[in-house]
């Protein structure tokens, strides 16, 4: 059986925020509320390495990169900010079974080292729906498209996969009791969607199967981002 892991431990705060200065304000007033924080691209790109080490006093980081290249870039990139031991990195399934493999086999020598990282393997994204897939040229639903790539990630060595909470169920049948999800598009009740198309609130997520919950906006940008925090986990809680 998985371990058990309390609601504290499923919550994620994205930090999408552009400064260091704010992102470690957010760190600091969170502290011990959260059990993860999200470094994205925008922030990353605009602070670095320094910061992630920084944020990770506070607690663990998920470098939400999303890498999506030929296999090699890709193995090269994860080696580059594996050296931050992030509790987890990411790619795109989409960049297709080499490139899996690659991102794969890079954090596996990482663990191997000592490393704590885990990889997953970013499905579809939560702002896409079937009209915007179609957009791109795909008939394929986002849920028939999400189950398929994370069995393929899974055969491929991911720990686990981004996907959206509405998918969560399939997956977490179609690829075992052991496979991470982790749900961007949280939104609690009575929240704005905002740019988000597939959402569930934090309870749903977590009955449908979810291991870890992203929160950013209704965290983040709360008048109270502590009070925010706290009624998300009694929400988690109450299940």
């Amino acid at each position: 059986m998985p371990e058990p892991m309390s609601p504290l431990d499923r919550l994620v705060v994205a930090l999408d925020v552009p400064t260091a200065r704010e992102a470690l304000d957010l760190a600091q007033r969170l502290s011990g509320r959260v059990g993860m924080l999200k470094v994205g691209l925008e922030l990353f790109c605009a602070e670095g390495p320094a910061l992630v080490r920084e944020l990770q006093t506070h607690a663990p980081v998920f470098l939400d990169l999303k890498f999506h290249d030929i296999p090699t870039t890709v193995k090269r990139a994860l080696e580059a900010v594996l050296v931050l031991n992030p509790r987890l990195v990411n790619v795109h399934a989409q960049g297709g079974p080499a490139m899996l493999e690659a991102a794969s086999a890079a954090v596996r020598a990482h663990r191997e080292r000592g490393g704590t990282t885990e990889l997953l393997a970013v499905t579809v994204l939560t702002s896409l729906d079937r009209v915007a897939l179609g957009r791109l040229g795909s008939t394929a639903d986002p849920a028939d498209m999400a189950l398929h790539l994370s069995k393929l990630a899974k055969k491929c060595g991911a720990d686990g996969v981004v996907c959206s909470a509405q998918e969560a169920r399939a997956i977490r049948e179609g690829c075992g009791e052991h496979f991470r999800l982790l749900t961007p598009g949280i939104r609690p009740q009575g929240v704005s969607v905002q740019d988000q198309a597939r959402v569930l609130t934090p309870a749903q997520a977590l009955r449908e199967g979810a291991t870890w919950l992203v929160v950013g906006r209704p965290i983040t940008q709360a008048p109270d981002p502590v009070a925010a925090a706290e009624a998300i986990l009694l929400e988690m809680a109450g299940q």
